[in-house]
């Protein structure tokens, strides 16, 4: 967990004499610990028998440095089924730096998919690093001595524990890779050249302008001398030790330069040359990343601007604007907007902790550099330019984690619908690439803004003030058009404005000009002076109905703004509240007031509106910080191996997949305990009014058919049928109506009345299954009133999602209606959602209407979309 990267694959035949070469470098203690007894050297026989498994009942996993085999992790199945014996083994070198833990995760998920749910394991009881392997993994174990060895029983089924063991490990490992990048003793700079306007050059005096402490060396095989310092031919010339190696040469060079810095046991390298990925040429990017990782580098880029941290001196970047000290931590996927991140920075005197241009993320992502933010004391908010996500699953588990302690602000680029999928159910036709990403960062805390300017405006905010403890919202200022449009720039941001306390009026009428309004907004009127605002601050800071205060000041004689923005610095200097500054008509003012007791400052915008935004998404993420986590419930009568069982069955007989039919997407629902009404499929008229007459009436026909995607609009539902002839008449209308696309119908009982609702998932190829919830019915894409989350969600997760809507009030008693049996609905949802994550197979899943009454909520009628998967590693393994 040292922040060094291995290769972690399964062994074959070809590992053969690396295997014997990684023996036979194992230290005479390490192979008394793996074989119990001397043995320097592996037959022929043990070699042929240890790399040639058939990754089922025996498999084998190696971690590889470069060529050489570092660590090798096996199981045999045993006669037990559900029972393999594991054995590991690591170098000496590599002793004590977790990969024995790491082999367990990788191990222990090869298995599972192979049906084994439990390693056992014989260890010398000398053997106390492999002992606590297994008791820090976070699997139930149970051990017993024999003699000198311990027998250890592992339960390998993921729990709460192993997860965030493994989490834990995880997060450790990628904030180390992180640091090693961030925080060299030493720098090369390959590609130096002479011109001052090479980027080489300008990488160069950048790290002497900003003062790195450390040792710079230059690399350049055609110069003596560069910037005063001397030259070095190549990487292996440099006579000290090198952990940064910032890379400017040609495309085409690269790689060499990248062996090189193996050679030299480089710790990380940030690729500023452009020419691959983004030029279509994945495949060399993709050498590249694989080069340096499988030899214990981390990689920032390729085709990026470079890195920083104000802590050390470091400026590696050619950047044109020199980066000051800070506590804004940036990260930016464009070179261009990275250099404008920079200046910005710099202008607003906000100053950043570190900044990594992280260009087309070869390797190095923002899931890395989360790792390494959240425990960076230099650090207290992060930004974030974003333009694709790598692995947002991994994203939403750090995220979710990091925002309980920093607030992260994210700019995503893509918000355009031109991504809509052509899609052929309600859910999938909703869900836009962005919708994925709004639930993303509802989710986890992530501020999402929509420009540059709202980021800033969020640093602003954040860099200088406490968050709000709630949205009631004072404002203050001396002419009230201003104060006018910041009350509905407030509220339309869904901020309150709420009437001062009546002690506090009575203050504030008492001290001010008759004419004043102190109801809130408080107008102090024209001829207001500095002295009147701080006054008015005070009482109005001290009032308990208020969580911030906005200052709105338009300059007279009486109150110039450098006077005003004085008194409001001071005040913020006293107050645990936080306090922005709105001053019109000032452009000299700096965007932040820096007062005697608050020395990080007061935000200054130019106009109201911004103001409110911003302080309304500090509002909304205080709020959020203070709700707790969430759980994610047990289920009672889940049978999602039944549920799984349909799918495949389905599937072997549709290899390209398609749609279940009715009478299956029944049993799905069914193993997963959603409540539906009672129905039974039909062939004819006759039949469906005999079955009619069964299910009691009234009851509702609807027409079947894979071919028929919304039944109501082609006329294929017939509702409160009270006869049998009824419904004979209306199954022989149907089938004239349809045509041959009607291939029988589903007769069913109506549901109790109630609100009709809508419950769907969709598989998205990147962020997995998305849960839909929002008004069904037939005119559930007309009102759009629906909303999207990420997978898990927890139990407050799905609470907010139900009350999230326009018309979640219907579910809670609207206009005297009787109260709807919300929990049933979260119930449902929650079962849904289990059923997704646990069978991606399921690509689509429309419950539309889900009708919630007081009685409970019901499932009336459902579409599944079932299409093969290809096999990958858990989600939830360890890897970069």
């Amino acid at each position: 967990m040292d922040g060094e990267t291995v290769h972690v694959r399964p062994i074959s035949p070809e590992d053969a004499d690396r295997l014997r070469a990684f023996h036979e470098g194992l230290s005479p203690e390490s192979i008394q610990n793996r074989f119990f007894s001397p043995h320097p050297r592996l037959s022929v026989t043990e070699v042929e028998h240890f790399t040639t498994v058939d990754h089922h009942d025996r498999a084998a996993l190696v971690a590889t440095r470069g060529e050489r085999i570092v660590a090798v992790a096996r199981y045999e199945r045993l006669k037990d089924p559900d029972t393999a014996e594991a054995a590991f083994v690591v170098a000496d070198e590599f002793q004590h730096r977790g990969l024995g833990a790491l082999l367990l995760e990788h191990l222990a998920a090869v298995a599972r998919e192979n049906g084994i749910t439990r390693f056992d394991a014989s260890v010398l009881t000398t053997n106390r690093a492999m002992l606590d392997v297994f008791r820090s993994a976070g699997f139930e174990e149970v051990t017993h001595v024999e003699s000198s060895v311990i027998e250890v029983e592992l339960l390998i089924e993921p729990s709460e524990r192993s997860l965030a063991t493994a989490e834990h490990r995880e997060h450790i490992a990628e904030a180390a890779s992180v640091a090693r990048l961030l925080t060299p003793r030493s720098v090369a700079v390959i590609g130096a050249g002479r011109n001052p306007a090479s980027v080489g050059h300008v990488v160069l005096t950048n790290l002497q302008r900003a003062g790195f402490a450390g040792p710079v060396y230059p690399v350049n095989p055609r110069a003596g001398e560069i910037a005063g310092l001397p030259v070095y031919p190549s990487l292996a010339a440099v006579p000290g030790p090198v952990d940064l190696a910032v890379v400017a040469v040609p495309s085409g060079a690269v790689m060499d330069v990248v062996r090189d810095a193996i050679a030299k046991e480089v710790h990380g390298l940030v690729v500023l040359t452009a020419g691959f990925g983004e030029v279509g040429d994945h495949a060399t990017q993709d050498g590249l990343r694989d080069l340096a990782r499988g030899n214990g580098l981390r990689l920032v880029g390729p085709n990026c601007i470079g890195v920083v941290n104000t802590a050390i001196g470091l400026d590696a970047t050619f950047a044109p604007f020199a980066p000051v000290p800070g506590r804004i931590a940036m990260q930016s996927q464009s070179g261009a907007l990275g250099i404008a991140l920079l200046e910005r920075s710099g202008r607003m005197g906000l100053g950043v902790s570190t900044f990594v241009s992280v260009g087309n993320k070869a390797d190095v992502s923002g899931n890395d550099l989360l790792q390494y933010w959240e425990d960076d004391p230099g650090t207290d908010v992060v930004l974030l330019y974003l333009e694709s996500f790598g692995n947002p699953r991994k994203f939403a588990r750090i995220a979710r984690r990091v925002s309980r302690i920093k607030p992260i602000v994210a700019v995503k680029s893509g918000r355009s619908s031109a991504g809509v999928r052509a899609a052929s159910s309600h859910t999938a036709a909703m869900a836009s690439p962005d919708v994925a990403v709004d639930a993303l960062f509802r989710q986890t805390g992530v501020i999402r803004v929509d420009t540059l300017d709202e980021l800033f405006d969020m640093a602003l905010v954040l860099g200088s003030q406490p968050l709000p403890a709630g949205p009631r919202v004072a404002i203050v200022g001396n002419s009230g058009g201003p104060m006018i449009l910041a009350t509905d720039a407030c509220v339309g941001a869904g901020l309150e404005v709420p009437e001062l306390s009546d002690d506090t009026q009575a203050a504030l009428r008492a001290a001010f000009d008759p004419n004043a309004s102190v109801v809130n907004p408080v107008d102090l009127v024209a001829g207001a002076t500095p002295d009147d605002y701080e006054q008015a601050l005070d009482t109005m800071l001290d009032d308990e109905v208020i969580d911030a205060v906005i200052v709105v000041s338009t300059p007279t004689f009486a109150a110039p703004s450098a006077e005003v923005a004085d008194v409001v610095g001071r005040v913020a200097g006293r107050t645990p509240k936080p306090v922005l500054g709105c001053f019109l008509a000032a452009p000299g003012l700096p965007p932040l007031l820096l007062g005697d007791e608050r020395p990080s400052g007061v935000p200054v915008f130019a106009s109201p509106e911004p103001a409110a935004r911003a302080l309304a998404r500090a509002a909304d993420y205080a709020a959020w910080r203070r709700t707790p986590p969430g759980t994610i419930p047990s289920l009672d009568d889940l049978d999602l191996a039944a549920a799984r069982a349909v799918v495949d069955t389905f599937l072997a007989q549709s290899p390209d997949g398609g749609w279940l039919a009715p009478a299956a997407v029944t049993g799905v629902l069914a193993a997963v305990g959603v409540p539906m009404v009672r129905d039974q499929e039909v062939t004819g008229a006759e039949s469906a009014a005999q079955v009619a007459a069964d299910l009691g009436f009234p009851v509702a026909l609807k027409a079947a058919g894979t071919d028929i995607v919304h039944k109501s609009d082609v006329g294929g539902v017939a509702l409160d049928l009270l006869s049998g002839d009824a419904v004979a008449a209306a199954y022989r209308s149907m089938a004239e109506r349809i045509g041959p696309a009607m291939t029988g119908a589903l007769v069913q009982q109506m549901a109790a009345p109630g609100v009709e609702t809508i419950v769907g998932v969709v598989q998205d190829p990147l962020f997995g299954p998305l849960l839909m919830f929002g008004m069904g019915g037939t005119a559930t894409e007309l009102l759009g009133d629906r909303s999207f989350r990420i997978l898990p969600v927890t139990d407050d997760d799905v609470a907010e999602l139900v009350r999230s809507r326009r018309l979640s009030p219907l579910l809670f008693g609207y206009r005297g209606a009787p109260m709807a049996d919300v929990e049933a609905l979260e119930d449902l949802l929650h079962r849904v959602a289990r059923l997704a994550g646990a069978v991606p197979e399921v690509a689509e899943l429309d419950v539309n209407p889900v009708i919630v009454s007081s009685g409970g909520a019901v499932a009336v009628d459902a579409r599944l979309l079932a299409r093969p998967v290809a096999a990958g590693p858990p989600p939830d393994l360890r890897r970069l």
